[in-house]
């Protein structure tokens, strides 16, 4: 152990207010950190759910009636599904309808698409459909498609689900694949469209399109005579508001994480400014016995060092805290009129947690230099004979 580290130990700085401001600030930095994570992938979730990140239809856009179908299964398949970053490929069916229930009637969008349940006609409808028909798991939803003729369905409300996001106003209902396939008069591998899944590390809107634009190319450039002609189109596209939004709440954490790790500085300052004041005799003595500035310094150093790291630690815990009752329980509540969900999510990245505390420390010990040159204003002789 070196004297600096012996000398900061012994170092009296009882500095709970300093250690509280520090742990307040940590608590709001990683909460800031965990919402803003929690809403990306929540909504993210959502958009993968309705559209997929990228979709693939026809040439003529037209995917939501019986008149154009695409195959599945064209012959660059291989080539699509191999692109980095792709998850999966879905294919999906698409037709408008309008459910009756009673003398309500509601247009919807139904979604077909693959499912593992061998029993025909069942569907999962939006919270909102089932508010506004007064329709509940057990109930039977008449639904009419309007095509070259007028056709009716009644499905069977398996469940209800909360959805995230609505496709302009309309209200996702999915039903099995092949129960479409049969509606429209389609066979072999007939679809409306195909989904695309990206890893996460491709969801952003900019990595999205790009991803977009490189699956589209590919399906051009290798389309044989008997493929269909593909189009690619990301939701960052569709939903370009959407994305705007989550990178609008990501500038509003930039600003919190620099707000709050400024105010964390600079309590610390006026906590080691108070800590100097009281221990001038102490820095005067350690001068006179040959210790230089930077020395000194550094005796200081450590002991702000270890009040930081204590609020560090103080404000992680009830932070990971509050994201476990928060992620387990959706205690507090939001809008999801204004919000999209109806609480505040929580998304813990643990070595993102940890590359916060470690730029926020860093900063803080840099803006900890400031007062620092306050030693170099002490005079060893005027001190050491006043004490």
């Amino acid at each position: 152990m070196n004297a600096e580290s012996f000398i900061s130990q012994k170092l009296d700085f009882k500095g709970k207010l300093a250690v509280s401001a520090i742990a307040v600030s940590f608590l709001v930095i990683i909460i800031a950190v965990a919402v803003a994570a929690g809403f990306r992938k929540e909504i993210r979730r959502g958009v993968t759910d309705l559209t997929g990140d990228i979709q693939l239809t026809g040439s003529s856009f037209s995917y939501f009636s019986e008149e154009q179908s695409i195959s599945s299964e064209p012959s660059y398949m291989d080539r699509l599904r191999s692109v980095d970053g792709v998850e999966e490929i879905v294919p999906v069916i698409y037709r408008a309808g309008i459910v009756r229930h009673g003398d309500d009637i509601q247009g919807v969008i139904v979604k077909g698409i693959p499912s593992s349940d061998t029993a025909s006609l069942q569907v999962s409808i939006p919270s909102r459909l089932a508010k506004t028909m007064q329709l509940a798991p057990g109930d039977d939803m008449l639904t009419y498609f309007v095509g070259d003729r007028l056709k009716l369905r009644r499905f069977h409300v398996k469940e209800v689900y909360q959805e995230l996001v609505s496709d302009d106003d309309n209200l996702m209902v999915y039903a099995s694949l092949e129960d479409m396939r049969r509606l429209n008069g389609w066979e072999g591998d007939a679809v409306s469209a195909m989904e695309v899944s990206l890893e996460n590390r491709y969801k952003g809107a900019a990595a999205s399109r790009e991803k977009a634009a490189e699956m589209g190319s590919l399906a051009l450039a290798y389309a044989h005579d008997g493929d269909d002609i593909l189009v690619s189109a990301a939701a960052a596209d569709k939903y370009a508001a959407l994305f705007d939004w989550l990178d609008l709440i990501d500038f509003n954490v930039v600003a919190i994480l620099i707000l709050m790790t400024v105010v964390a500085g600079f309590n610390m300052i006026s906590g080691l400014l108070i800590m100097l004041f009281r221990n001038i005799s102490t820095i005067g003595t350690l001068k006179s016995m040959g210790m230089t500035d930077k020395g000194v310094a550094g005796v200081f150093s450590r002991v702000a060092s270890r009040i930081v790291l204590k609020g560090m630690l103080v404000g992680n815990a009830a932070a990971l805290l509050f994201c476990l009752v928060q992620g387990s329980t959706h205690l507090i509540p939001l809008n999801p009129e204004n919000y999209f969900l109806s609480y505040v999510p929580v998304g813990v990245n643990i070595p993102f947690i940890i590359l916060t505390d470690a730029a926020a420390y860093i900063i803080i010990m840099l803006l900890l230099r400031l007062p620092m040159t306050f030693i170099t204003k002490v005079d060893p002789a005027r001190t050491v004979r006043s004490r």
